[in-house]
């Protein structure tokens, strides 16, 4: 089920990235317990699988950082980890 945090992650991504490719994952539930506040519900763990043409010739760390930086509102609001596999396109991709 999709989460409006997943849906306003994406829009974002989308407006910011153009991906030909992307998947928006909430992996809330794989984190239970690992804090006394983490019970897997809710929206505190987002895996983010990116391929975008604009993420060609830069490297790794800038695809993350650009990522970082347009979710910096999400992330401030409380989401507590974010994954990010981000590719241009043509590059292996293990998913």
């Amino acid at each position: 089920m999709e989460t409006i945090l997943q849906s306003r992650i994406e829009r974002k991504l989308i407006d910011a990235f153009a991906p030909e490719r992307l998947a928006v994952i909430n992996e809330s539930h794989l984190h239970a317990g690992h804090q006394p506040d983490m019970t897997g519900t809710g929206e505190t763990h987002i895996r983010i699988r990116i391929v975008s043409a604009k993420f060609s010739g830069m490297p790794r760390l800038a695809r993350h950082r650009a990522i970082n930086e347009l979710l910096k509102p999400e992330l401030d609001a409380g989401l507590h980890a974010l994954a990010v596999e981000p590719a241009a396109p043509g590059e292996a991709v293990r998913w």
